[in-house]
């Protein structure tokens, strides 16, 4: 205990902004990403894309980039009948994005893209109300608490370099769509959430966007199947 309170001090000084750590016996030392931070991820996730971080080496916690252009459907191979749901759930999250810029939840500087967003380029609300008055993430239902984890878990895989070889893609992307189908199941955006919580609602469109960019890295990057914006 004392050697592992010694090791968390240190680290405490190091990345205390970024981790809370705790001590348990008999000397496990537990980390907690700070709600601060994994909003600042999810902000960059949904508001971002995946390739530019990648090629600079940066740390998925810190991805702050851009995205080069798309690649076009005609050279991304036809999509298995096995990935439909993944390709859907993509679409899906696309159509509710744009669903949400036409009724006003969110402001888009491009609201109807040519080709798939490679990211949503918001105005407003921007950031995007992921935490709360008291600092705490809003997104506290277990499912949106399984579709984070699950988008935590593959953009680790895609920045791991000593994963890549030994990970099953299709398997991860039907995951997060899976994922995904039970987090819009079950945590409403419009209704009453609208109404009564607009923020909680535009805290989950950023979940949205989030799921979208990562499904999209996945599916064009990974799988070489291409992403529409709708089927």
């Amino acid at each position: 205990m004392e050697l592992a309170s010694a090791i968390a001090s240190d680290l405490s000084k190091i990345c205390g902004d970024v981790f809370s750590i705790q001590i348990v016996p008999p000397g496990w030392i537990h980390f907690e990403l700070t709600h601060s931070t994994l909003a600042t991820w999810l902000q960059s996730l949904a508001v971002r894309s995946l390739e530019e971080d990648r090629d600079r080496g940066v740390e998925v916690k810190e991805v702050i980039l851009n995205s080069p252009p798309y690649p076009q459907p005609s050279a991304l191979s036809p999509m298995p009948n096995s990935l439909f749901p993944v390709q859907y759930a993509h679409a899906r999250c696309c159509s509710l994005v744009l669903l949400a810029y036409r009724e006003g939840l969110i402001k888009l500087r491009e609201p109807v893209p040519n080709t798939n967003p490679a990211f949503w380029d918001v105005i407003s609300p921007n950031p995007l109300p992921w935490l709360n008055c008291d600092g705490r993430l809003r997104l506290n239902h277990p499912d949106e608490r399984r579709l984070i984890a699950e988008l935590v878990q593959v953009v680790d895989n895609i920045e791991c370099p000593d994963v890549k070889g030994s990970v099953k893609w299709e398997k991860v992307a039907l995951s997060l769509s899976q994922a995904f189908e039970s987090f819009w199941s079950n945590c409403r955006i419009w209704g009453e959430v609208k109404i009564t919580s607009p923020e909680l609602a535009q805290a989950r469109l950023g979940l949205l966007m989030a799921t979208q960019s990562v499904l999209r890295f996945v599916l064009e990057e990974n799988l070489g199947i291409f992403a529409p914006l709708e089927l």
